[in-house]
């Protein structure tokens, strides 16, 4: 920590927010109500949001990008944690006024910005100008994604963020940057999920060959308002200095999404959809030699290395079978040129 980092750290220790209104009381002053199609819960339980912002670690001048801030109640957590710098992306307008109260009451304490739009547009890699860029390799970056996701774009978001991990672009284009977001229970439980584990999935292998995912703790469904039906799991994700494959992203997901596309039946029957019906057979059968995987086993039995090994095969495979990459079994047809 250089000097001035250290005094502005111990200007700030006995600082605090103004006094605000409750959450409740500025949900019930702007009346504002979660919107069922946009998948909000609020929650308003200040020991609750206060937990899953120490669950990111210590964020004190580092850089934090929330998601989905709603009326504001991990955003104040956030700031009594004295980030550096503090960005919320927030697509209703409708929460813009709360916002704008929070960022006028910390102006004294951080650098907040309010951004109105749809965090799926939103490139993160522009989200902190003056933020450092750290080495791949060292100690983790500054930054930290934190957010109470919409249940609807949960799983959408989490893979086009582990692309861009993959790639260190966006986010991670600053360095190791940390995520620690909610999710609905049985997802939450699928990211994490080892090897044999009935949940085991597509998520559990693209986050383990990327990062080191980590379910923090569980939040029940009556913590929010609305309540929804399911409770509610926190899970914290760290990008791994070595990726377990130098195989592009959009390859593996590709492979690995055919793996799970049929859990109760042989991996085989997934992968043989990677290939066009006329070299079918041969290819499927050359895959599983390469990889010296089973085909016979059912994809939850499949270890990461496993599932890679057979990403890696076909990968291998469509360099010397230039087009077969386009290749999609669901299309009504599809040309591939053979070489």
């Amino acid at each position: 920590m250089s000097p001035s980092t250290a005094v502005n750290s111990i200007a700030k220790s006995g600082a605090r927010l103004p006094p605000l209104p409750t959450i409740r009381d500025l949900v019930r002053l702007y009346k504002l109500r979660a919107i069922k199609q946009l998948s909000q819960n609020f929650l308003m339980d200040e020991r609750l949001t206060n937990k899953i912002v120490r669950a990111a670690g210590n964020i004190a001048d580092n850089h934090v990008l929330e998601v989905g801030p709603g009326p504001g109640g991990i955003t104040r957590s956030i700031i009594r944690m004295f980030p550096r710098q503090l960005v919320v992306v927030e697509k209703d307008r409708r929460f813009l006024p709360t916002l704008q109260l929070l960022s006028e009451a910390s102006k004294e304490l951080l650098q907040m910005d309010v951004v109105c739009g749809d965090i799926l547009d939103y490139r993160t890699g522009d989200a902190f100008p003056d933020c450092p860029r750290t080495d791949w390799q060292g100690k983790r970056a500054p930054v930290h994604i934190i957010g109470n996701l919409p249940f609807a774009i949960s799983t959408r978001l989490l893979i086009n963020w582990l692309r861009e991990m993959s790639l260190q672009t966006g986010a991670w284009s600053y360095g190791r940057s940390s995520l620690t977001l909610t999710f609905q229970k049985e997802v939450a439980e699928r990211i994490v999920a080892p090897i044999l584990a009935e949940n085991r999935c597509r998520l559990s292998v693209m986050n383990q060959i990327w990062s080191r995912a980590e379910m923090k703790f569980l939040i029940p469904g009556k913590a929010f308002v609305p309540k929804p039906d399911v409770d509610v799991g926190v899970v914290t994700i760290i990008p791994l200095k070595k990726p377990l494959t130098t195989v592009h992203f959009d390859v593996v997901e590709k492979v690995i999404r055919h793996i799970f596309s049929m859990r109760q039946k042989y991996c085989r029957r997934g992968v043989e959809n990677l290939y066009p019906p006329e070299r079918r057979d041969e290819l499927t059968e050359l895959t599983f030699r390469m990889a010296d995987v089973d085909p016979l086993a059912r994809s939850f039995q499949l270890s990461t290395e496993e599932c890679l090994r057979i990403a890696e095969a076909y990968d291998e495979l469509i360099r010397f079978n230039p087009g077969m990459e386009h290749y999609n079994y669901r299309a009504p047809k599809q040309f591939v040129e053979e070489v």
